[in-house]
């Protein structure tokens, strides 16, 4: 896959990862960018290294998938780093 293609999946990802999430997330449009990016990223690499994972195909439910689970890990961090900020 090419830059634009993460990119689009990551937003994608991102933003299917915060519609699943229960609870407010904070962020906007270029936050949801960057953590559905790094989610794919970090789905995709723990696929590839776990499970041998294939993710060449854009299309694929496969990376998808490793993509969604991947931003919600990275949305879960994110939620607790920030989440301990004062009122």
């Amino acid at each position: 896959m090419g830059f634009l293609a993460w990119i689009v999946l990551g937003l994608i990802a991102g933003a299917i990862a915060k519609l699943i999430m229960p609870g407010k997330q904070g962020g906007g449009f270029f936050v949801t960018l960057l953590l559905g990016v790094v989610g794919a990223l970090v789905g995709g690499w723990l696929g590839s290294l776990l499970f041998n994972a294939d993710l060449q195909n854009f299309w694929s439910f496969q990376t998808w998938a490793l993509a969604i689970g991947g931003s919600l890990v990275v949305l879960l961090v994110w939620g607790l780093i920030t989440g301990r900020k004062g009122r």
